[in-house]
């Protein structure tokens, strides 16, 4: 097993620089996910540790060891790749063991790791099969399969769930989830599906612009999001924001929307009295109809766009200058054009100042 770490590590293709001084600890054991919009930077930075791509400045260590310059068979790593990179014309049987032939390893040797990797990954009716006679979730657990064997120190997973349907990919995610906890590897995960993220992760790494946002444990980021970037790329749907000003009025701090609605801030953020802010409420925090909360504000608004999903429904709307998204009930008679009474407990109410970062004082 074995620890990685990044120091102030850059990616430049000639002038253009994609991966930004990151600095990044991903401890011993730890399922580390690495999240954010295409063009962030997380594909690249996975490479880097997997010695596919050089870097352009800074260090990455393996296990306290340098990295910097040495082949991706030097660094006891094995990857799994979103296309599988099967070979075709092989067995499963013969996929799997591939490279462990190639290290010249014994006959004894490889029947008894082959037979432990299949058991693990229900994979051993499957084993004469060739990949074409496979179903796409049995081709990943093939690919797992392949990097499993070897016993490797850390784990590299590049979007290997994107080309599965809906259904399997749940499936799969569960899958790699019972894994870890089996063989709990160092593991490096790329994706930009931000529940693959909050569902597989110990701690996630929210990428943008080739710079890190945020690293924390999925709950915290979803209650703690560090920026407004973070706050509306985690959560489905994400986070609704509004331009308000603060205003101290009566002894009280209040965030002003553009509706004249007045949300008491009760977290002493005094330092932006009377400056533009953006304040953010996500789409499960708001009532209709009524609220449990003592000062909670209400608002008035038309229902757009209704999405029914089952076990509840969104609810597309226009309040105090934002086109928004409310989480309803899915017993609730719904019509386009109703009028809704909408409320908002202040105490589920986020700051975000000018630059984007979120406050929290008090």
């Amino acid at each position: 097993m074995a620890a990685i770490a990044l120091e102030k590590v850059v990616k430049a293709y000639n002038t253009f620089q994609v991966v930004h001084s990151i600095d990044l600890e991903i401890r011993d054991h730890e399922f580390m996910v690495l999240v954010g919009p295409s063009g962030c930077g997380k594909s690249t930075t996975l490479r880097m540790i997997a010695g596919l791509e050089s870097i352009s400045g800074g260090e990455i260590r393996i296990d306290g060891r340098r990295v910097n310059e040495l082949l991706p068979g030097e660094r006891d790593i094995a990857m799994v790749f979103q296309n599988y990179a099967l070979y075709p014309h092989l067995s499963v049987e013969d996929n799997i063991t591939f490279g462990l032939r190639l290290r010249k390893a014994g006959k004894a040797e490889i029947e008894k790791r082959l037979a432990e990797t299949a058991r693990i990954l229900d994979i051993e009716a499957l084993l004469k099969r060739k990949p074409r006679q496979l179903s796409g979730g049995q081709r990943q657990r093939v690919a797992m399969g392949r990097a499993m064997i070897r016993n490797p120190s850390v784990f590299l997973f590049d979007e290997p769930l994107s080309n599965l349907d809906a259904k399997l990919r749940v499936q799969m995610r569960a899958e790699i989830k019972q894994l870890h906890e089996i063989m709990p590897t160092t593991t490096v995960y790329v994706t930009h599906d931000q529940v693959e993220a909050m569902t597989l992760a110990d701690r996630v790494v929210v990428m943008n612009g080739g710079h890190i946002e945020q690293v924390a444990a999925p709950q915290e980021l979803y209650l703690k999001p560090a920026s407004k970037f973070v706050a509306g790329f985690i959560g489905s749907p994400g986070m609704n924001f509004f331009k308000a000003r603060m205003l101290e009025e009566d002894g009280g701090t209040f965030a002003v929307l553009d509706n004249d609605a007045r949300i008491p801030i009760n977290r002493g953020i005094a330092d932006l009295t009377g400056r533009d802010i953006e304040i953010g409420i996500r789409p499960e925090h708001f009532s209709i109809g009524a609220s449990m909360a003592p000062d909670a504000v209400a608002m008035e608004a038309e229902a757009g766009l209704i999405e029914p999903l089952g076990m509840d429904m969104l609810v597309h709307l226009t309040l105090a200058g934002s086109k928004i998204v409310v989480r309803a009930p899915p017993n609730l008679a719904l019509r386009r054009g109703d009028k809704l009474g909408l409320f908002v407990d202040p105490a589920n109410v986020y700051v975000f100042d000018q630059d984007g970062r979120a406050t929290y004082i008090g």
